[in-house]
């Protein structure tokens, strides 16, 4: 008998095994009875060491300051406290991609640097849409890399969705105003749309972006609906830096993290939950089309902090 494909909950686990890790051994021999200063210091430095941010950092040390001197605090009394206080923080960002708009259909710009897995977390988009029983389309919006055309359209049939396509070098801004009318004509729900991920020069692309924007716009003015930022985890502080620039220069409304079950660097989702407050629409923890999803922060504070049933040591 076939072994149980593993849940959802088993991904996590295991995606964020090297998290929690890393974050055990940098607080593992800090604690030795009553906390001090000192200890409190080098917990805060161990969280901030941990990707975790300076303010969720800031929070777990006065919480431990507060209970600290009423009764011994053991290091798993540590790391619930840190699982609190990192659902506190999640909890505020995760909010999965709602379709609603009216008319139809919704239009969901992906932004993000090349490599950042940009064109199968499309892919993944639209299957999880699917799954919704969503009617989906794609467009090719990055028409500056033929082989950016050409993986979206091999992502597409794969995952048995339309596209809509140009030639490579053509206006992206073309691309999506026939995405748009094809989507309309056949009734679709959400029109994806990838986009170049040129970050190495911002006036082209924020001028890029500019043009589909006022296209969008003269079909229906509330289009695009959502600007969606995918983020490789593995980049650790440099995936804030893009935060910020992208957010700067293309208006970003929600963040989708990838890669995580490749790094020991996954507290970065919860720093750039604290430090930026946009929205978390879904997590990845691994290549196939299932692998991202929208999340539950008690479930992923849990794992991070190892105090998940599954993880718990």
């Amino acid at each position: 008998m076939a072994p149980p494909s593993p849940t959802w909950h088993d991904k996590l686990l295991g995606g964020f095994r090297r998290t929690s890790d890393r974050l055990l051994g940098n607080l593992a021999g800090i604690t030795t009875g009553r906390l001090d200063d000192e200890q409190l210091d080098e917990i805060e430095e161990a969280l901030i060491a941990s990707d975790l941010g300076p303010a969720t950092a800031s929070h777990v040390r006065a919480r431990l300051a507060d209970v600290g001197v009423e009764r011994n605090m053991e290091e798993l009394g540590i790391r619930l406290v840190v699982a609190d206080e990192v659902e506190a923080t999640l909890a505020k960002v995760a909010r999965p991609l709602q379709i609603d708009a009216f008319p139809r259909p919704q239009v969901i710009l992906v932004i993000g640097v090349n490599g950042s897995g940009k064109t199968t977390t499309i892919a993944k988009l639209a299957h999880l849409f699917l799954e919704q029983d969503y009617a989906v389309m794609l467009a090719a919006g990055d028409t500056f890399r033929a082989a950016a055309i050409g993986q979206l359209r091999t992502w597409a049939e794969r995952v048995g969705v339309p596209i809509v396509t140009g030639p490579e070098g053509g206006d992206a801004a073309g691309v999506v105003w026939d995405a748009v009318k094809k989507a309309t004509e056949i009734g679709t729900d959400v029109l994806i749309v990838d986009t170049a991920g040129r970050l190495q020069n911002k006036r082209e692309l924020m001028d890029e972006l500019a043009k589909i924007r006022r296209v969008l716009g003269r079909i229906n003015p509330a289009s695009p609906h959502d600007v969606v930022l995918v983020l490789d985890a593995t980049t650790g502080q440099n995936a804030l830096n893009q935060i910020e620039v992208f957010r700067d220069v293309a208006g970003v409304t929600g963040l989708v993290m990838t890669k995580l079950d490749g790094t020991a660097r996954g507290g970065v989702l919860v720093a750039a939950a604290e430090r930026f407050g946009l929205p978390i629409h879904a997590i990845g923890v691994g290549e196939g089309v299932g692998d991202l999803r929208p999340f539950d922060p008690n479930e992923v504070a849990r794992i991070i902090a190892g105090v998940d049933a599954g993880v718990a040591r």
